[in-house]
């Protein structure tokens, strides 16, 4: 998964949350209601304090109400939903006794949760709380000085069970749609912060079920070769933690998992031994001087020193050990260094085991013989 450097992501265009584009939409339907306007923009509230403007697609009556339509924009980070219409169907009533209550739902493509540990309580559509109290603020304050009465806001997104195939909703217990989530409002393009939102989110619904081991792998490849070689694991037990080494190690440790399992491929396992806490290929490299010396330790052959020195890739490197013995012994020492980081980075709070991979597939922590 290429990720972008802080730098280069400064280059990139942000763009708006679901949460953000479900408020719009429902700060757009109040404001017709209350007084037949339809607006082009809306400046929707932001969690953390100040706007963001926001177009309005399109307006269409409905039985009660109003279906007002924006499109979603996921800027320079475009995701699953990126393009697609997030909608709120907005209708209000009035002649109810106290101050003025904002209901919000979801309706069509839009998840409901049905496994515990998710920040949102089973049966619950699945809008998170930011984003629900982004909605809610936004809906009063286009409502002015509407004192009483209820407005209901159904937040419905067209094909989002369809969408929904392309995330992590089903494994992680949200069915029949996507989420409408957004803590900031507004998409920063290759967030970090976002992707380790959703492996702390992974966390959380496993341990909710009773796990207290996971497996976590560098991508969907090394996760279905886990899988592959260990069909009794459950699919709730693999979170695909990407480059985070040391923060998924923390936040495993964090919820009390007891053993940490990482499923990873040769380069991988050789920046963990390294002690990088993130290991993207263009930011964290192998350092093959000391991946020589590991190689030569393990009784590596002197003429193939040199070229290990000279590699370019963790492949290369994989490719010039052609002694099967050699290769596990590597394997091996490289997994008790890594072994170490990982328990140093939980605070020694979780037991930690390895399954390498070659590119073919090939255990490679394991003797062939």
């Amino acid at each position: 998964m290429d990720r972008m450097t802080e730098h280069e992501s400064k280059k990139l265009r942000t763009g708006r949350t679901t949460g953000s584009c479900a408020t719009a939409a429902a700060m757009a339907g109040t404001l017709y209601l209350l007084g037949g306007e339809c607006p082009e923009t809306v400046d929707v509230p932001l969690p953390p304090g100040g706007t963001l403007r926001v177009p309005i697609a399109r307006f269409e009556k409905v039985s009660g109400g109003v279906r007002v339509t924006v499109v979603k924009d996921g800027g320079d980070d475009p995701d699953a939903t990126h393009g697609h219409d997030i909608q709120a169907v907005v209708s209000m009533s009035g002649g109810t006794s106290g101050p003025l209550r904002v209901e919000i739902d979801g309706g069509a493509g839009v998840g409901r949760a049905s496994l515990p540990g998710l920040p949102i309580p089973v049966g619950q559509a699945a809008i998170n709380p930011e984003p629900r109290k982004q909605i809610e603020q936004g809906v009063r304050q286009a409502a002015k000085g509407m004192g009483t009465g209820s407005i209901s806001v159904l937040v419905e997104v067209p094909n989002g069970h369809i969408i929904a195939r392309k995330t992590m909703n089903a494994r992680l217990g949200i069915l029949g749609g996507i989420s409408i989530l957004g803590t900031q409002g507004i998409v920063k393009p290759y967030s970090h912060a976002s992707w380790k939102a959703t492996i702390e989110e992974g966390l959380d619904v496993a341990r909710a079920q009773g796990l207290d081991a996971v497996v976590l792998t560098t991508g969907r490849r090394s996760e279905r070769l886990y899988l592959e070689a260990f069909p009794g694991v459950p699919e709730l037990a693999c979170i695909q933690a990407a480059d985070f080494f040391e923060s998924s190690m923390r936040a495993a440790a964090d919820r009390g998992m007891a053993r940490v399992t990482w499923s990873l491929f040769f380069g991988k396992l050789v920046k963990q031994a390294q002690g990088l806490a993130y290991t993207h290929a263009k930011t964290h490299p192998i350092d093959f001087d000391r991946l020589a010396g590991w190689c030569s330790e393990a009784g590596c052959a002197h003429e193939h020193i040199q070229d290990i020195l000279n590699a370019n890739t963790a492949r290369q490197v994989l490719a010039l050990l052609e002694d099967d013995r050699l290769r596990f012994r590597l394997i091996a020492a490289l997994i008790d260094r890594a072994t170490r980081v990982a328990q140093a980075f939980s605070g020694d709070r979780c037991a930690v085991d390895y399954a390498v991979f070659d590119f073919d597939g090939t255990r490679l922590d394991m003797p062939t013989s």
